[in-house]
């Protein structure tokens, strides 16, 4: 299954053959903090798509993506479940805690991934449906088994997976993409990097101990420091381009800009930590203001699509 021996997790969910796990287990499995996001930003590409859908159709839709999300989850913990084991923020997750065994996660996975895919692509439609089966398998395949344990580009690349949803929700309404979805998609793929950099910096030794290629492991402090910056910097102007676009009202306009400057700001104060910052107060800054960024982002375009909907003759 993967470099580090993870034996002492066979048959990790019986004693005496009785299960471990509970209810609240198997929902860990799911990954609820990313599962949030995913449905937030769903939604909002759903909702701004221009069109109609039926309300049930919708909520089948985002219970779609949202299932699919979890199956990435409950897939990514059975393949990492070593290197969870290693880490002290992962090790308490129900694999390598011993509360699942990882054949259960990976069954759970796989079913929850048929589940997902022919349930958007038999109520909504096919193409939402594949771009659905794919970003599963990019998050599942392509970022957990291949690029997180080789190169230190594993949260640019893969970070995709996680940018896909607003389009999966655009494509639920229209049956395809448009420019306005991919700048959906380009927000949260920017925002990645700065992100979970900014959540290495303080974890190396977690992910060095898990030896996982992370960038300050790799390349350094310095390096991640000056990458995170200049990621802010491309970001910030690009989370304004939905009012430049015409697609976002001017309290988004206004609120990404003063949030945007704010993300810059402490992806600075980040860049001029010095070396072997102990604290990384900083960097500790960036990373629990950026999930506050881009949820305010969304939020926002999700409560002006909403309005405009509802303001519309006919509404949704």
């Amino acid at each position: 299954m993967s470099a580090v021996d993870i034996t002492h997790l066979d048959a990790a969910d019986t004693r005496g053959g009785i299960s471990l796990a509970e209810p609240g287990d198997f929902f860990a499995l799911l990954k609820p903090r990313v599962m949030s996001l995913v449905v937030l930003t769903a939604i909002t590409g759903l909702v701004l798509a221009p069109g109609a859908i039926n309300p049930m159709l919708g909520f089948i839709a985002i219970l779609s993506i949202a299932l699919g999300a979890g199956a990435s989850g409950a897939l990514n913990m059975w393949y990492d479940a070593d290197i969870d084991a290693v880490m002290t923020r992962t090790a308490t997750r129900p694999v390598p805690a011993g509360r699942i065994a990882p054949e259960t996660a990976l069954a759970f996975g796989l079913a929850m991934s048929l589940l997902s895919v022919c349930t958007l692509g038999l109520a909504v439609n096919w193409f939402a449906a594949a771009f659905l089966a794919f970003t599963i398998f990019f998050y599942a395949v392509v970022y957990t088994m291949l690029l997180k344990r080789w190169t230190p580009q594993n949260i640019v690349i893969g970070g995709a997976a996680g940018a896909f949803p607003p389009m999966i929700g655009w494509a639920c309404v229209t049956g395809g993409l448009s420019m306005e979805s991919f700048v959906l998609f380009l927000i949260i793929f920017l925002w990645t990097p700065p992100h979970f950099w900014a959540l290495a910096m303080f974890k190396m030794k977690d992910y060095g101990a898990a030896g996982v290629p992370m960038l300050p492991n790799v390349s350094g402090e310095a390096t991640t420091r000056f990458q995170i910056l200049a990621y802010s910097l491309v970001l910030v102007p690009v989370g304004v381009l939905p009012y430049v676009l015409g697609f976002a009202g001017p309290v988004y306009g206004a609120a990404a800009a003063l949030l945007g400057a704010y993300f810059v700001w402490l992806a600075f104060k980040t860049y001029r930590m010095a070396d072997g910052d102990e604290k990384m107060l900083p960097a500790k800054r960036l990373f629990g203001f950026s999930i506050l960024y881009l949820f305010a982002l969304f939020g926002i375009l999700l409560v002006e699509g909403v309005v405009a909907r509802l303001t519309m003759v006919g509404g949704f």
